[in-house]
């Protein structure tokens, strides 16, 4: 979630991460019950363009975010339609075996594959963890504890990263040789997990006594440094992916491209 890349903010970074998070989840479950190919390819489409007017980010940057996922819709399509079941055959190649069915069903997972990607990738661009947290914690009501110590933990990491380049590097100063066989592979790991371990159990331990000394562990009404709360810009996601929905099953209906209204082998 931003961790890397820095762009401007779109209108969608306004929108409260809380109902971000449960609109996306509301998402994928309704994802998993679209059987038409057309109706999953017009949502796809549809998503791109969401996606792409969303996030303001160059557009070379866009393309090189989707490539792992393209590379997923790839592999997800091709598992399913040359391994698939079927009734008319395309074509026959020792165990490969593609049919219209399983053509139509790969194609249909992979889409289905790619507005996961997009909703994920919306929502991870145009959120800040910190607000999502701190939306949590007031709109959905997380308890504190357990929201500071995530966001605790995520700071950590950094910290361990560094660590591990510190170890390495006075191995490598200490003439610690680092052969490539498994016997070395085994002895690396030794090496390297017992001191990071007990570094972040100490590291953890310290965390734990700071949070209770700041009564974290005590179910009380809290102040916060970020206030979350809901606006119109709320309003204006919600009805773009109502939207989005909408205009799909019409264009399957009037516009198909497939006429194939389920997917699933009976």
């Amino acid at each position: 979630m931003q961790l890397a890349l820095t762009n401007k903010q779109s209108w969608m970074h306004g929108v409260n991460p809380s109902l971000k998070l449960l609109i996306m989840l509301l998402i994928f479950i309704g994802i998993m019950f679209i059987h038409n190919v057309d109706v999953i390819t017009y949502v796809t489409l549809l998503f791109l363009l969401v996606f792409l007017g969303s996030i303001r980010y160059p557009v070379k940057i866009k393309m090189l975010i989707l490539l792992p996922f393209l590379f997923i819709f790839l592999t997800s399509s091709l598992a399913m339609i040359m391994f698939g079941k079927g009734d008319t055959t395309l074509l026959r190649f020792g165990l490969i075996h593609v049919t219209e069915e399983s053509f139509f069903r790969g194609v249909h997972l992979g889409l289905r594959s790619m507005v996961f990607a997009f909703c994920g990738l919306i929502f991870a661009l145009t959120t800040k963890p910190v607000l999502l947290f701190y939306s949590l914690m007031q709109q959905g009501k997380l308890p504190p504890k357990f929201a500071y110590g995530f966001m605790a933990g995520v700071r950590l990491l950094p910290i361990m990263l560094e660590e591990y380049l510190t170890l390495r590097n006075a191995y490598l100063v200490r003439g610690v040789e680092q052969k490539k066989v498994v016997a070395a592979f085994f002895n690396k790991i030794k090496l390297f997990s017992i001191p990071l371990l007990s570094q972040s159990i100490r590291r953890a331990h310290r965390v734990a006594v700071a949070m209770e000394a700041k009564r974290f562990s005590r179910q009380k009404e809290r102040t916060y440094y970020y206030r979350t709360g809901f606006s119109k810009k709320d309003i204006w996601f919600v009805a773009l992916f109502i939207c989005v929905f909408m205009l799909g099953f019409a264009a399957a209906d009037y516009l198909p491209i497939f006429s194939i209204s389920d997917v699933r082998y009976r």
